[in-house]
């Protein structure tokens, strides 16, 4: 079972759907003006970072703390009943009782091994098990870390995950500030599904408005369009935007461009 950092079964789904992106023509504008403030790198720089295997996220983008992880595991926030938002409390004994229900409702549970907190989350430490004819394990176990997050930090009740665009939480933190929100914004990259078979950030960068600070990641998207056909190349401006009486942040997802580009023999190329 080869290493993973964040299984996509675990991670919050927030599919793109189809081939394209969802947006408005308000939230491309916005996209448009944000795009002249940080030029874009040439398609083919583009291209070599997509199809580049070792290339994921630009240097200095936030790493999860179980990211040297030696063998397989997972990472899972506990949700609320209906899996629309994660869970946040600031009372360590309800943290737990939330997650030992979730392990026991989970089809892959774990026998309990530890506990750990930070500032932004309570997490619990588990080692799972996996019947020995699923196909894709290796390893009979793994550790799962199931984490929730402390109210006092973030705040994701009522978050619609299923959508790009919108309310996207709220953080407690004070003061509000560039680090706080761009680790926000980076963290939960980590925990979200694309459809697309690549997946690749381009560049994260802050800046602020007169509301408070505010990030940006800029995203480089690959959609298969069949056989004999090139690849669909989209490139995304997800910016998180917060507010600095109230903590709440917003999310704009939004296409700048779009090209075709492949691979041939081995080389990534632009498509006429």
């Amino acid at each position: 079972m080869r290493a993973i950092m964040l299984l996509p079964f675990l991670a919050i789904a927030t599919s793109c759907g189809g081939g394209g992106s969802p947006a408005t023509p308000e939230a491309t504008d916005a996209a448009n003006e944000q795009s002249q403030v940080r030029a874009l790198p040439s398609d083919d720089d583009i291209i070599s970072k997509v199809y580049d295997p070792n290339y994921s996220v630009p240097n200095g983008f936030f790493v999860d703390e179980r990211a040297n992880t030696a063998q397989s595991y997972t990472v899972h926030h506990v949700m609320d009943d209906s899996s629309s938002y994660e869970l946040c409390t600031d009372n360590y004994a309800v943290a737990e009782a939330w997650e030992s229900a979730d392990n026991d409702a989970r089809s892959v549970s774990g026998y309990y091994v530890g506990a750990y907190e930070n500032d932004r989350y309570y997490e619990f430490i588990r080692e799972l098990s996996y019947d020995d004819d699923v196909g894709n394990i290796g390893d009979l176990t793994s550790p799962g870390f199931s984490r929730v997050f402390k109210c006092s930090n973030t705040y994701r009740d009522g978050v619609d995950r299923s959508l790009l665009s919108g309310y996207a939480g709220k953080l407690n933190t004070r003061p509000l500030t560039q680090n706080s929100v761009r680790d926000f914004a980076e963290y939960f990259w980590q925990f979200t599904f694309f459809t697309q078979r690549h997946k690749k950030v381009l560049d994260s960068y802050s800046d602020y408005s007169t509301d408070g600070p505010n990030q940006t990641l800029r995203l480089a998207f690959a959609s298969a369009q069949g056989n004999g056909r090139c690849d669909l190349i989209e490139v995304i401006e997800w910016r998180f935007v917060a507010d600095n009486v109230s903590g709440e942040i917003t999310s704009q997802f939004s296409p700048l461009k779009s090209f075709e580009a492949e691979l041939v023999d081995g080389s990534p190329q632009l498509c006429q």
